[in-house]
Order: C-alpha cells, then sequence, then structure tokens
C-alpha cells in the first residue's frame, strides 16, 4: 500500500502555495496504479482554501489515472467537511463532534 501523505498544522490560505507543491511532488513520486492517500489527521485548522487544495488533489489524481482517498480526518477537517457538504464528493466523513 502507498505509504500516506501526512498534512500537518494549518490547511489554510497562508499555507496553500506550499502544500500544493508539496502534493504535487508527493502525487508525481507516488507508485503507478495505486491510490493517492493523504493522511488528515494532523490537521489543526482548515479553512475553504485547504478544501480547494483538497479538490486540487483529487482532480490531479484523477488526471494522473488515480484514486485519492483521504484519512485520519481530524476534527477541522470535519467540521469543514460538514460546513461545505463535501461528504458526498470525497466519500462518507464521520460529522465533527459536537
Amino acid at each position: 500500500m502507498t505509504t500516506p501523505v501526512r498534512l500537518e498544522g494549518e490547511l489554510t490560505i497562508y499555507r496553500a502555495a506550499e502544500l500544493a507543491a508539496v502534493l504535487k511532488a508527493a502525487l508525481a513520486e507516488a507508485p503507478e496504479g495505486e491510490p493517492f492517500v493523504i493522511d488528515l489527521a494532523g490537521v489543526s485548522e482548515m479553512d475553504s482554501a485547504g478544501a480547494q487544495l483538497l479538490m486540487a488533489a483529487r482532480k490531479s489524481a484523477q488526471a494522473a489515472g488515480r484514486e485519492l482517498r483521504l484519512l485520519g480526518h481530524s476534527d477541522a477537517v470535519r467540521e469543514v467537511f460538514e460546513t461545505l457538504e463535501l461528504g458526498a464528493l470525497f466519500g462518507d466523513v464521520a460529522p465533527a463532534a459536537a
């Protein structure tokens, strides 16, 4: 199985360009024929730019003939996914803790 790309800290507009480059490089290096996996357990904050970054990663993975898999959704990620109703796009995601 592919080693997940671990994102940690803020997944916000302030780091979007940096993280886009990280994800692009990781996708290019990922083994062919395997899903592209991103671990979101270490994400402490996420905004709409972070959501757009994940949508762009999904599109890039699809263009490369790969499936994007997200795992370890932190509470910050679940909250944004719930607010923006992104569960259907990325697969079922448990709601954020109340």
